[in-house]
């Protein structure tokens, strides 16, 4: 695979080219391109018709990283995403795709570019605004944990958090970043948020917004805020396996129509 040099890191690349439109997936927090797989997170997989740029952010799964929290804040990344469209599709409209933290980067690359994106595909966005303190609580507790007691603990005390019921049956998976690196991951995630409304009621690109219930990292609340502030945004929620299994199709809906 090759590799890609941004300030910092060395991101793992994946490039398929099909010759049609150009596309960007990005993945979640603590994942990377092969663990979204795992989840059933990678809506590229299929994707026949495009050509299709997968990348593991900084410190996760094949990119390499610094401890250095400011590397991880969503800007930062979204930098960092920015340098790669110049790259693979210099001065072309890309559709962008990817849940969570993917989710934050590709907002905060639009509001900085707002003409680099044809459209956009947001799946289930995180905590952001009034509900953003609580979780980087958490992110700060679980850097601390990590450092104190492992990441084997840290793994450990995961699985009595219950998975929404869109990923029943998934079989379980762990974080895909090296331990050293995870605490200065988690604590760039504590200074992250989406950029401020005002900001998102700018980016006017087709959106389509996928969500699930019962998850209080990415809850519903985010979803709704969204597709209000967006001007031209569509909401789907899923709420079993089934549901989910629906998204690779709304992305080949949105990227051939």
């Amino acid at each position: 695979m090759p590799t890609f040099q941004v300030p910092g890191a060395d991101l793992d690349v994946s490039f398929s080219d099909e010759h049609g439109r150009p596309v960007v997936q990005l993945h979640g927090l603590t994942s990377s391109r092969a663990r979204d797989r795992s989840l059933g997170l990678d809506l590229g997989r299929g994707l026949s018709g495009t050509r299709l740029l997968r990348y593991d952010a900084r410190a996760h799964g094949r990119s390499t990283g610094r401890a250095v929290p400011d590397d991880y804040r969503w800007p930062a990344l979204a930098s960092d995403l920015l340098r790669l469209l110049d790259k693979w599709f210099p001065g072309e409209r890309v559709h962008g795709v990817g849940p969570s933290m993917g989710t934050g980067t590709l907002l905060h690359a639009a509001a900085i570019d707002p003409e680099r994106f044809s459209g956009l595909t947001l799946m289930i966005p995180p905590t952001a605004w009034d509900t953003r303190s609580a979780i980087a609580d958490d992110y700060r507790a679980a850097a601390d944990r990590i450092e104190a007691d492992g990441i084997d603990a840290f793994i450990v005390a995961g699985r009595a958090v219950p998975q929404p019921p869109a990923l029943v049956g998934v079989d379980e998976t762990v974080p895909d970043v090296r331990a050293d690196l995870l605490p200065a991951v988690f604590r760039g995630a504590a200074l992250s948020d989406l950029p401020a409304p005002e900001s998102i009621a700018e980016i006017s690109v087709p959106t389509s917004i996928l969500a699930w219930i019962d998850d209080p990292g990415h809850p519903l609340s985010t979803a709704h805020a969204l597709a209000d502030l967006l001007p031209s945004a569509t909401l789907s929620v899923a709420h079993t396996p089934t549901d989910l299994a629906q998204w690779p199709v709304r992305l080949h809906d949105q990227v051939t129509a």
